[in-house]
């Protein structure tokens, strides 16, 4: 059995929080990178509408790139979203896509 396989399956329908125990969103989908069988972001839907008021009200979810991904459990831990998604003037190269 590949267990690969059966781990990134296993990744939707999971709950994601921030590193602060924060609600983000429940993982839909995976953003695949299939010519170097990696996985790059996490489609996350049914999110926090305190944090994604704009997308929740267009029925929108949000991609979070995979490298956020702190720990995954029976919970997926991500860091400081909260964070880069109050302040999207920071400098940072990393974004979410909605």
């Amino acid at each position: 059995m590949d267990d690969t396989h059966q781990e990134v399956t296993s990744l939707v329908g999971r709950e994601v929080y921030s590193n602060n125990g924060v609600f983000v969103g429940e993982v839909e989908d995976l953003k695949l990178n299939i010519s170097e069988q990696t996985i790059e972001g996490l489609a996350l839907g049914n999110l926090n509408a305190e944090l994604f008021q704009e997308e929740v009200n267009a029925g929108q979810g949000v991609i979070v790139p995979y490298r956020w991904v702190r720990s995954v459990g029976d919970v997926i831990l991500i860091n400081d979203v909260v964070e880069r998604v109050r302040d999207p003037d920071e400098e940072e190269s990393d974004e979410i896509v909605a």
